[in-house]
């Protein structure tokens, strides 16, 4: 989910940061829980005007429905359509 800085407020904590490197050679932040970590947020090392933020960490995530599928040259064959299988609540 992409959202602007200016829009962005970690509300506590601060997280730990390594730094990937794209084929590209970009240089992009991941920023995680040094407790736990849970992936947070991403942003260009070069350009930190949008931060990437990972879905699974913010509560409004019910609201937030997706535009746009990245990264797709290396899902698996299966991993698009996944409906059929079985289903569990809770583990």
């Amino acid at each position: 989910m992409a959202a602007a800085k200016e829009a962005f407020k970690l509300l506590n904590g601060a997280p730990a940061v390594y730094v990937k490197i794209a084929e590209s050679g970009a240089q992009r932040a991941q920023a995680f829980c040094p407790t736990c970590g849970s992936p947070l947020y991403t942003y260009d090392i070069e350009n930190p005007d949008t931060y990437g933020l990972r879905v699974g960490c913010i509560e409004q995530r019910e609201e937030l429905e997706p535009r746009r599928q990245i990264w797709c040259r290396s899902a698996l064959p299966w991993a698009l359509n996944i409906e059929a299988l079985p289903r569990r609540e809770r583990e």
